[in-house]
């Protein structure tokens, strides 16, 4: 994903790192593969109506997306930045926990609130301390990104299986489950001490910028969060589509799962990737599927289309996320790592939660024709990303490359 280098010889990265990395990017995505797509199961199961289940699952998520930033930026300023990991991770725990309790409207809005706030903060400070061992030592990023998808698709497969057996009350014990991970990855995860001001990796170019508030990097972070708001309508109709179409359950979880395996195809080539391509490639290419994607969605087509359609997942989520962090690496020091993952997942989090929340509306007026808005979404966010091209440094102080070459 982020291109590995030549580690510098007078230091080498702590025993285990890569193996502990891939294992605390596995247990957040253990959680979010079984709350994602059954925790509105446990609502329902609990008499919760469809006005209800919307609001206590819309509210954690604009939640997340103001306190994430807020920690990110904290995590950068601390000795030790997997210390939060372990505070996100035991609050997250005791919300779990306090489910057990809790089966009325307000107690689950506040308890789950709760637990969006706490949690939102994991992902993005495990990314950081992952992208600090790209920058020390040279590590491949995707080598360690992977395991946390195949972590999801493991998840979300165990999980519909115990619930399917034994029904939604064990949406509960294995989220809690999810969360006991946490902690323990929390304790274990690498211990890299705090964000370095100076010195970077040879053969690895200095940021070109000092400051988050850089034109080219907000432009591309916006553009990169509006093309990525969407993928709203197909996380929200797209089963209601295909149950339409005929296809049976089974069939549907092969083509949820067959957008996660193709992200996990480009995490395993990111090395590859990442020699051939630059990151403007791989954004600009992925932004253009998007907008490719949702024009031959609302087609009807046979089982085998939409899984070809799903597995442009790959360039449509993975290459752009892919790019995106490679141009984090080259645009921001390394003491603002954390700040820098934050402001990513709050602009992708409040994109998507306004387009999801705007898609039920556009849905319900347009029916399959409201993929043509979100191809016009992508459109704007491919836009903004060219813009944000256009807005870089003529050169990168390293060097004098060009901008194709940061």
């Amino acid at each position: 994903m982020i291109p590995a280098q030549n580690p510098p010889a007078s230091e080498e990265a702590p025993p285990r790192f890569r193996l502990l990395s891939a294992l605390s990017y596995c247990a957040p995505l253990l959680v979010n593969g079984v709350a994602l797509p059954f925790f509105p199961m446990w609502l329902a199961l609990h008499q919760f109506n469809d006005h209800e289940i919307g609001v206590i699952l819309a509210v954690p998520m604009v939640v997340r997306v103001l306190v994430a930033p807020i920690v990110a930026m904290y995590a950068d300023r601390m000795k030790e930045r997997a210390d939060v990991l372990l505070f996100s991770g035991c609050l997250s725990l005791l919300t779990a926990i306090a489910l057990y309790w809790t089966n009325t409207f307000w107690p689950v809005l506040i308890v789950y609130t709760i637990q969006g706030a706490t949690f939102a903060c994991y992902v993005p400070v495990v990314e950081s301390i992952v992208i600090s061992g790209v920058r020390r030592w040279g590590l491949d990023y995707g080598s360690m990104r992977v395991w946390g998808s195949v972590a999801f698709i493991v998840s979300t497969l165990i999980g519909g299986q115990l619930i399917g057996r034994w029904g939604g009350e064990m949406v509960l014990p294995v989220m809690t489950f999810g969360f006991v991970t946490t902690v323990v990855m929390a304790i274990y995860c690498p211990r890299i001490g705090p964000t370095r001001r100076r010195g970077t990796p040879v053969d690895i170019s200095a940021a070109t910028g000092s400051s988050l508030r850089q034109p080219h990097l907000l432009a591309l972070l916006i553009g990169v969060a509006i093309q990525q708001s969407s993928h709203a309508v197909l996380q929200a109709f797209a089963s209601l589509y295909w149950r339409d179409l005929g296809f049976s359950g089974t069939q549907i979880a092969v083509l949820w799962s067959a957008g996660v395996a193709a992200e996990v195809t480009v995490f395993f080539l990111s090395r590859r990737l990442a020699r051939r391509f630059s990151a403007w490639t791989l954004i600009r290419f992925g932004a253009a599927v998007s907008v490719c994607r949702w024009i031959l969605f609302p087609m009807h087509w046979d089982f085998w289309g939409f899984l070809l359609l799903q597995c442009m997942h790959s360039c449509t989520y993975a290459f752009v996320h892919t790019g995106v962090q490679r141009r984090i690496v080259a645009s921001v020091q390394e003491t603002q790592e954390s700040s820098a993952q934050g402001a990513y997942f709050f602009y992708n989090g409040m994109f998507m939660g306004l387009m999801t929340i705007a898609s039920g509306y556009v849905y319900a007026w347009l029916g399959l024709a409201s993929y043509y808005v979100m191809a016009l979404v992508a459109l704007t966010g491919l836009g903004l990303v060219i813009a944000a091209y256009y807005l870089q440094p003529q050169s990168v102080v390293s060097g004098g490359q060009t901008r194709e070459a940061a």
